[in-house]
């Protein structure tokens, strides 16, 4: 066929956001066909997600998405090989679009999210979709775990998405700066659980032991050693118990009376860190 033109290279690099080059070459397989020349870089795309699948992901970002209409939200990790494309702005609106598709449906495993249709494109598979930017990028890419919440929810992503919360409250509507900001405090401060009774037996006698132990090496006589140690355990649920933790903007009050004040209680939150095991 004749030369290609510029024009329809341009239009399929808008439709594909695919190289120059390889819209070009794309184009000339499909003799000038937009349609057949999109399927040819899907195509290429697959090839390229399957040569890079098995390279390692050690970076990536993680997204969170709310949609108020549905209540409705989703938290999820998504894997990169580098640094640089973990802040890429392709990669960037790649994370926000599958937490988008999972708010919006749900998958039970990794397997289920990749072959659902698009939520915004759905003669695409997310799958296709994440090819897509693969193809563009020349990096191995992948959804590493999600999670999916309903009713009144809050969230913050940490501004280079290396951290992020999604939380589900009740008790009435809540403000939303109120919940970014408990949230923004629960990626801050890491608590082990929500409530005291929430935490794990075998942590709590962890703690207590060890708490002994320091106490004992005061030298201080046993019921003394004992309230050292209790003094401590008290100390230890103050900084790991979200509800006791003193509120990272204003210490002088427990996150616990934040939520009292506002009539609300804390039904769950997810915290995920990049490179975190699940």
């Amino acid at each position: 066929m004749s030369d290609i033109s510029a024009a329809d290279v341009k239009r399929l690099r808008d439709r594909t956001n695919a190289p120059m080059m390889d819209c070009k070459a794309a184009l000339v397989e499909a003799n000038g066909d937009i349609q057949k020349a999109v399927e040819v870089l899907r195509k290429k795309n697959s090839a390229i997600q399957a040569k890079k699948g098995e390279r390692e992901t050690a970076e990536g970002r993680i997204a969170v998405y709310i949609d108020p209409a549905k209540q409705a939200g989703a938290i999820v990790e998504v894997r990169c090989e580098s640094a640089p494309v973990a802040k890429s702005e392709p990669f960037v609106k790649l994370a926000n679009e599958i937490a988008k598709q999972v708010a919006h449906n749900g998958a039970a495993t990794v397997e289920a999210l990749l072959a659902q249709p698009l939520v915004d494109d759905p003669k695409r598979t997310v799958n296709d979709r994440i090819g897509e930017v693969v193809g563009q990028i020349r990096e191995n890419m992948k959804p590493a775990r999600m999670a999916r919440l309903t009713g009144e929810l809050g969230s913050y992503s940490h501004h280079d998405g290396s951290v992020g919360v999604l939380l589900q409250v009740e008790g009435g509507k809540a403000e939303a700066q109120l919940l970014r900001d408990i949230c923004m405090h629960i990626t801050a401060k890491n608590p082990v659980s929500t409530r005291r009774e929430d935490v794990p037996q075998d942590l709590i006698d962890k703690e207590r032991e060890i708490a002994k132990t320091q106490a004992l090496a005061t030298g201080k006589p046993p019921n003394i050693v004992n309230m050292i140690a209790e003094g401590k355990i008290k100390t230890w649920f103050a900084e790991n118990v979200l509800l006791e933790q003193p509120f990272v903007k204003d210490d002088s009050k427990t996150v616990g009376d934040l939520l009292k004040s506002a009539g609300l209680k804390i039904v769950r939150f997810i915290r995920y860190k990049v490179g975190e095991i699940s």
